[in-house]
């Protein structure tokens, strides 16, 4: 039954394999035109290609014995102001909260850490900011640090 039906479309199959191998033909040549005539970009691109890697290979190789050169600073050692503390009426809770907001913590988390609710560190931090004489925790951490409050 199924050599019957290759006898009755062989000339639809000769056809088909026909039209294919055409096609077939026709992608060859355009892919020989596409390499001919864009023969310099695609030499450009091999190039870019070889120098990016051969950068990202140097970079790899040579970032590890740049870092082992580098230099920590000399640790300064901190003294802390207590005049100016005491000049400023800044209480040891306070200063708990101000070393508290220097790690970036927010008043829940301060809150949280210090067994207070949110509004008693919300009172702390607007007392630091009029005795530090600041409107914001940059600020207050910034004039706290000028002054030796903080390390």
């Amino acid at each position: 039954m199924l050599i019957n039906k290759i006898k009755v479309n062989k000339e639809n199959i000769g056809y088909g394999v026909s039209i294919a191998l055409l096609f077939a033909l026709l992608q060859w040549l355009e892919l020989r035109f596409v390499m001919y005539s864009e023969q310099l970009e695609l030499y450009v691109g091999i190039i870019a290609l070889i120098f990016t890697a051969l950068g990202g290979w140097l970079v790899f190789s040579l970032l590890p014995k740049v870092k082992s050169h580098e230099q920590k600073p000399a640790s300064i050692t901190f003294v802390f102001n207590k005049d100016e503390a005491l000049q400023r009426n800044i209480s040891k809770r306070e200063l708990e909260v101000l070393q508290l907001m220097e790690k970036g913590m927010s008043n829940k988390e301060i809150a949280d850490q210090l067994f207070v609710s949110v509004n008693t560190i919300k009172t702390h931090a607007s007392n630091l900011f009029e005795k530090l004489e600041s409107k914001r925790r940059l600020q207050a951490i910034t004039t706290a640090k000028k002054l030796n409050l903080l390390p």
